[in-house]
This record gives C-alpha cells, sequence and structure tokens, in this order.
C-alpha cells in the first residue's frame, strides 16, 4: 500500500491540469433541490400555521445530480444517464446541467415527475419538505432507452461509471448488472454509492462507498467506528457481495480504503463546521475522477477525503470546485492546519 507521501505525488497537477482529460459517466437517481428562504412575522388567519414571506429562492443539483456538479466543478467532462418528468421541474434540472456544462445526452424522459424536494426555511430553520417524486422501478421501454444511451457513453471513452443509488427506482438490479458487465468488458472501473441493504445487485462492481450507517445496514451485528472492525466488516461485506473493494466513508474518523489483502485508514481534517450533507457525493465524485485520470486507489482515496473536508466546512448541501480542492492540496504539501 502506497505512503502518504506517494498519494499526495502528482495530486496537485493532477487537479490542475488533468482533470480535463478525464470522462465519467454518472447512472442514478437526479433531483432538483429547491429551496424558499423567508421571514415568518405572524401566523396565518386560516390555520394555526406561520406565514412565510419569501426573500429568496434557490435550486441546485441533488442526488444523482450533485455527483455529476462535483465532477463539473473539477473540471473533468461529465454525462449523466437519468430520468426526468415532462414537467417544469424536469426543465430546471435539464438548465442547471446544461449551464454546468454536464452532457444531457443520456437523460430519459418518462411520464413520472421529475425528483424534487422543495424546503421552505424561515430564519434558520426548515419549517416544511414538499417532495415531488415516484419511486417505481424504471422498466419496460424507458429502461432499455436509459441501458442503450448509458452503453453508449460507455463505448464512446467514459474513463468511470458512477453507480448513485438514491432509492428512487433508476438503479435497478437489472440496470446495474448489465451496465456492470459492459463497463467491464470496456475496461471500465464501476464504483457504486449504495442505498439500503440489497448489495446483491451491485454485485461484481469494483468499488463501492458506504458510509458507516450504509455499511451496517448489511452487517449481522453493529460496526464500531474504529479501523479494525471497519476493516472486518468491509471485507464481509465485499466477500458476500462479490465487490472488488470499499471506501468506507466514517464521519469525523476520516475514511478506509480496504482491499482483499490491504488497507488504508485515512483520518479527516478538523473543521469549524462539520457538516457531512452532500459529503458522500463529493467522495464518490473524487475517487472516481481519480481512476478516470489512471491515479492508484490509494491516490483517489486521499483525493476523495480532501476533498470531503472541503465540503464538510461548509454549511447544506455543497460542491467542491478546482479552486478550492487545489487551496487544500497546497496547505497539505504545506503542511498546514
Amino acid at each position: 500500500m502506497a505512503s502518504i507521501k506517494e498519494r499526495q505525488s502528482g495530486l496537485t497537477d493532477f487537479v490542475a491540469h488533468g482533470t480535463e482529460k478525464c470522462r465519467v459517466l454518472v447512472v442514478g437517481d437526479v433531483m432538483l433541490d429547491q429551496y424558499y428562504y423567508g421571514e415568518v412575522t405572524r401566523i396565518s388567519p386560516e390555520a394555526p400555521v406561520p406565514i412565510t414571506r419569501v426573500v429568496k429562492t434557490k435550486e441546485t443539483l441533488g442526488g444523482a445530480a450533485n455527483v455529476a456538479h462535483n465532477l463539473a466543478l473539477l473540471g473533468c467532462q461529465t454525462e449523466v444517464a437519468a430520468c426526468i418528468g415532462a414537467d417544469h421541474h424536469g426543465g430546471r434540472l435539464r438548465a442547471l446541467f446544461e449551464k454546468r456544462g454536464i452532457s444531457i445526452y443520456g437523460l430519459v424522459v418518462t411520464g413520472a415527475p421529475t425528483t424534487t424536494k422543495l424546503r421552505v426555511i424561515g430564519g434558520h430553520q426548515q419549517m416544511m419538505r414538499l417532495d415531488f417524486e415516484e419511486t417505481e422501478p424504471v422498466a419496460g421501454e424507458d429502461a432499455e432507452r436509459l441501458f442503450m444511451l448509458a452503453q453508449a457513453s460507455l463505448s464512446d471513452g467514459a474513463g468511470a461509471l458512477v453507480l448513485s443509488d438514491y432509492g428512487k427506482g433508476i438503479v435497478t438490479a437489472e440496470l446495474c448488472a448489465r451496465l456492470i458487465e459492459v463497463a467491464h468488458k470496456k475496461g471500465v472501473p464501476v464504483v457504486v454509492d449504495p442505498k439500503g441493504s440489497d448489495w446483491e445487485k451491485y454485485r461484481g462492481a469494483d468499488y463501492i462507498t458506504p458510509n458507516l450507517k450504509e455499511l451496517n445496514a448489511v452487517q449481522a451485528s453493529p460496526v464500531k467506528n474504529e479501523d479494525t472492525a471497519v476493516e472486518r466488516a468491509a471485507r464481509y461485506a465485499m466477500e458476500r457481495f462479490g465487490i472488488r473493494a470499499m471506501v468506507a466513508t466514517r464521519s469525523e474518523c476520516g475514511l478506509s480504503l480496504v482491499t482483499d489483502n490491504s488497507s488504508v485508514h485515512i483520518p479527516t481534517k478538523a473543521q469549524e463546521v462539520f457538516d457531512v450533507s452532500g459529503a458522500g457525493d463529493t467522495v464518490i465524485a473524487a475517487f472516481a475522477l481519480a481512476l478516470a485520470g489512471g491515479l492508484l486507489p490509494e491516490q483517489g482515496a486521499y483525493l476523495a477525503n480532501l476533498a470531503a473536508s472541503v465540503v464538510v466546512a461548509k454549511l447544506g448541501t455543497y460542491a467542491v470546485s478546482k479552486g478550492e480542492l487545489l487551496s487544500a492540496l497546497e496547505r497539505e504539501e504545506r503542511h498546514e492546519p
């Protein structure tokens, strides 16, 4: 296993000059995140609920779309294969992809609504969330169209495949099996962000990136957030589900890369604010980018952990930029806190 110095070697140059040469395909549950920020000064006379006067709105890429967002901000040539609805939210999601330079060639328009999370925030408190979604597994012509578009991307030079599963019906067992087979025939590594305890559908994937809660979901007994325990649990899951290696994110304890015969545990950096929202998306994006760029898995794990350290220092879901990651790498080289 490479030393810390070896993991750091060449990363700054890669992030500064090499990411534009990389192509990554993201397949999964894309979402639109909408925020309505307002002021609450009185209770409605119609019902005992606060009246919120909206003063600001925001729309961001969520779910698998946030993985693509991270990749695009890091300079990667990014493509998505996913399903959206023929609705206003789908149009907004498409516009956000195009604004970030993310290829929308792989988007399939279906009869289901575009998965959207609408949050109403009064002052500093979230007051309500409205979900627009259907979670039935994609099937029939829609599923076949999605597979064909993803397959075309894999055949056209994608350097890594990300399967980003948020449990909204896109990442089905059939789609996983077919795409993993195609990717392996093309020599493309497959990285999975799992959901729930049904990891059988990810069989054959090269890497899986659960957090500790997700790793616990496939264990017979609870896993402590300790190096030895996480390593043991990772190997159990890898053997059980036929997965080559694991990148386990461990919140304040950092990240662990575990293979059949080796492991490396990378501590996180202390932060003034610790908010893990979206950190998993950043980890899988940075790790897949490194693989697409031909870096060692150990280097990818180091880069992913460093990128996550930027994200957890921000409030709410956040996508890390190339400039921010370069600054973090330069601080590491100078051994700054």
